[in-house]
């Protein structure tokens, strides 16, 4: 969720360009950049840090007046957030500068080859690598626009890229594979950039690129080729919103665009994981192989949001390694002197890294000998710095306070930790663990589907938001997501909300159920988990005997749950254990959706942070 901007026209290229990126600032980022071509040159600064911290940068040491640039924000993935992780990057003669967002996968293997050749790369970034490529590819002959081509071809994975470089002085060439980048068109000057928001105060007129396509900017205009450098087709369109919205994508607010974001955000937390050979790797694993199969006990620790992707966790920890799984509150984790030695695993989940209850249970986990591998979504932040092993989510910046795309990138992660203890201690075949990644790969766009779907939850929600009360029951893993659509109805509407296991109804919750109460209801499929599938019919039944209303999720084609559900609500047939990243989207709509009716601010809801700090 990178920002990027590139500039050509007539204008201070500097002055266009970081006030773009202060347009982009709504994304998150660590650290900020420019490169500006000037005098037969090129001129770069950048600080790690918020804008500001560029911006004075530039104040104390001005770059060359110029009107061709280049500038980003970064979201750190590879290498800590620090200024010479910052982009721009630069080629050794520094002639070329490039910025980029997503992943390269395998930049690792080009690292190897630029160093052979003599490359002295300086940063931890996957991005160098391709300003010395594309300073290679030029220096063979051709021009910018076509080393980038060369260079594309060469690359795996996901990306925007956009470099210039010193011996084109009016040029700005840009390219983009899975990560958005957009054109912008106005009067004798043209704009890059990874959203609309960042030369909306210049121009409305904006071109789409689409996959595997490079665009060049110049005096003359606007060219675009696919990577085989064939000319290729693409769609003007003028943006019809002002700059307040550009920033929200057009969603009404930042959470309506997280949660569109998340088939995107799903797929980038999968980038990378698997190798030629198909084994699964982490970010960073300080534990060795050895040390990992002696493991004989598993404890998740996490709060809120982060806690129920943990709960989920457990199921797949325990089916596909054997090894015992605890979750726990890290709030109380600490206080209950817990059993822990050298081969206890905690895993510390955590969305910004910086969660103080989380922070504090991780460290009593290290003081006990215990080893720790933390799920984050903030590189460089408290919690992967002080843990054995890392695996980032990528799932770009969440602006919301409540969340939604955390969420299923942090389900993601915890199939993908579970998978790697399989693949280590060796209780999961290759191709096991191949078919599932397969099918994690393929809920990607499973969940857009069920976003294309929404329109009657939503009109749900609105005819509910008079109600004081709604419940949510499921069983197995459909459980913590009842718990998951309760907490966000809660933080969003402010409304009594419970979650229940469905076997417990018996147990003292049913004395709730009473006339016109709306009761949610998370159905396992019937293919996977039959047996209680039948139970929660029966569950279903129990409650709308009683005269509540009940809101069935559940997969395409169950017909035995139809004549028991006064609304139902389909999501995509998935494997059971993954089930929890189709069925969450539609509690998020409805939470979202009926908190709007009752005239709540569903970015920022009262007495809430973002980031807890503080136990």
């Amino acid at each position: 969720m990178c920002g990027i901007v590139g500039y050509v026209g007539m204008q201070s290229a500097q002055d266009v360009v970081v006030a773009g990126l202060k347009r982009l600032e709504y994304r998150g980022y660590d650290s900020a950049g420019v490169a500006v071509l000037a005098d037969g040159g090129l001129a770069a600064a950048k600080k790690a840090g918020k804008l500001v911290n560029l911006e004075k940068e530039l104040g104390d040491r001005p770059l060359p007046a110029g009107r061709t640039g280049i500038g980003h924000t970064r979201w750190a993935t590879h290498g800590a957030p620090t200024d010479v992780n910052a982009h721009p990057h630069l080629d050794n003669a520094g002639r070329v500068a490039v910025v980029h967002n997503g992943i390269i996968e395998n930049f690792a293997a080009l690292r190897r080859e630029l160093t052979g050749r003599g490359h002295a790369l300086e940063s931890e970034t996957d991005t160098e690598v391709v300003g010395h490529l594309l300073a290679e590819a030029f220096s063979a002959g051709g021009d910018l626009a076509d080393a980038m081509r060369q260079v594309c071809r060469r690359l795996e994975g996901a990306f925007t890229l956009v470099a210039v470089h010193a011996d084109q002085p009016d040029v700005v060439v840009g390219a983009r594979r899975n990560s958005p980048l957009v054109v912008g068109v106005g009067q004798d000057e043209w704009f890059l950039a990874s959203d609309v928001a960042a030369f909306i105060a210049h121009t409305r007129s904006a071109i789409e690129l689409g996959q595997d396509q490079v665009v060049e900017l110049s005096p003359e205009g606007v060219t675009v080729t696919g990577f085989d450098g064939q000319p290729a087709d693409v769609r003007e369109y003028h943006v019809d919103w002002d700059a307040s919205a550009a920033e929200k994508g057009g969603y009404a607010s930042f959470m309506l665009k997280e949660i569109a974001d998340q088939p995107q955000a799903v797929a980038d937390t999968l980038l990378g994981r698997v190798d030629g050979e198909g084994a699964l790797h982490l970010d960073e694993v300080r534990i060795p192989d050895v040390e990992l199969r002696e493991v004989d006990k598993v404890v998740i620790v996490a709060c809120g949001t982060a806690f129920h992707a943990g709960m989920i966790a457990k199921y797949a920890i325990e089916h596909w390694t054997r090894l015992p799984c605890e979750t726990e509150l890290a709030s109380e984790f600490r206080y209950r002197d817990p059993i822990l030695d050298q081969r206890t695993l905690v895993v510390a989940i955590s969305q910004s890294g910086e969660t103080m209850d989380t922070l504090m249970a991780l460290r009593h986990a290290r003081e006990q000998g215990a080893k720790v591998l933390a799920i984050c979504n903030t590189n460089g932040s408290t919690i992967p710095r002080e843990s054995d092993a890392v695996l980032y989510t990528h799932a770009g910046p969440e602006v919301a306070v409540a969340s939604t795309k955390a969420f299923l990138t942090q389900l993601v992660a915890c199939y993908l930790v579970a998978l790697y203890l399989g693949q280590v201690r060796g209780t999961k075949w290759g191709d096991e663990i191949r078919t599932v990644v397969r099918q994690l790969s393929a809920i990607s766009a499973e969940v857009g589907r069920v976003l294309t779907t929404m329109e009657p939850v939503r009109e749900l929600a609105r005819s509910l938001a008079h109600h004081d009360t709604v419940l949510f029951v499921g069983r197995h893993v459909g459980y913590p997501v009842a718990l998951e659509g309760a907490l966000k109805l809660k933080e969003l509407a402010y409304m009594h909300a419970e979650g229940f296991a469905a076997g417990e109804l018996k147990h003292g919750p049913i004395a709730l159920i009473e006339e016109g109460l709306p009761v949610v209801v998370i159905v396992p499929s019937p293919r996977g988990r039959s047996v209680l599938h039948d139970k929660i019919v029966s569950n279903i039944q129990e409650i709308r005997a009683r005269g509540a209303i009940t809101i069935v999720v559940a997969e395409e084609g169950d017909e035995a749950v139809v004549p028991y559900a006064d609304h139902l609500i389909t999501v995509p047939a998935t494997p059971t254990l993954l089930q929890p990243l189709v069925s969450t989207v539609p509690l998020q709509v409805f939470a979202c959706e009926l908190a709007t009716a009752r005239g709540n601010e569903v970015d920022q809801p009262r007495n809430l942070a973002k980031s807890v700090t503080v136990e």
